[in-house]
């Protein structure tokens, strides 16, 4: 799908606030109400606009320790990538997964109570799948910056 200018407006709008009413949104995008209703649609048909979600905040919620766990598998066959992709799917700690080359074969974000929560983790479930040879853990000391928006040209 190609975007232009009004379409780039409407996704700046719906990343900063995605539960903005239509007619606000079409008054801040320069827009009747009705053709900014369908060009949001077509966003979301086209998939350009995958979901809608609430942002929460962890540490309110009893989870507020993020680590990042650099995760190196045993080999680095299609199977072992699968079996390691499956098993991290089914960890709700798991917040993000990417496979990655460089280092290390996985860099996972997990969100846990404290480090107890974390280290019992690791050590119950995330070293223990089969394909994981060992994992190395970050723990940041103060977050600069979090953000959920795309830049968009």
């Amino acid at each position: 799908m190609k975007l232009d200018a009004i379409d780039r407006r409407i996704l700046r709008a719906l990343q900063r606030d995605g539960r903005m009413q239509n007619i606000e949104l079409a008054r801040e995008v320069g827009l009747s109400p009705s053709p900014c209703l369908r060009r949001v649609r077509l966003l979301e048909e086209a998939g350009v606009i995958e979901r809608y979600v609430a942002v929460l905040d962890a540490a309110k919620l009893g989870v507020g320790l993020t680590v990042f766990a650099r995760v190196w598998f045993k080999t680095q066959d299609a199977e072992v990538t699968n079996q390691f992709a499956e098993a991290v799917r089914r960890f709700p700690e798991v917040v993000e997964c990417y496979l990655t080359t460089g280092e290390c074969d996985a860099l996972l974000r997990i969100v846990t109570a404290d480090l107890n929560s974390y280290w019992r983790f690791q050590a119950d479930h995330l070293t223990r799948i089969p394909s994981v040879q060992s994992v190395k853990t970050d723990v940041p000391m103060e977050t600069v910056k979090r953000s959920y928006e795309i830049p968009l040209p």
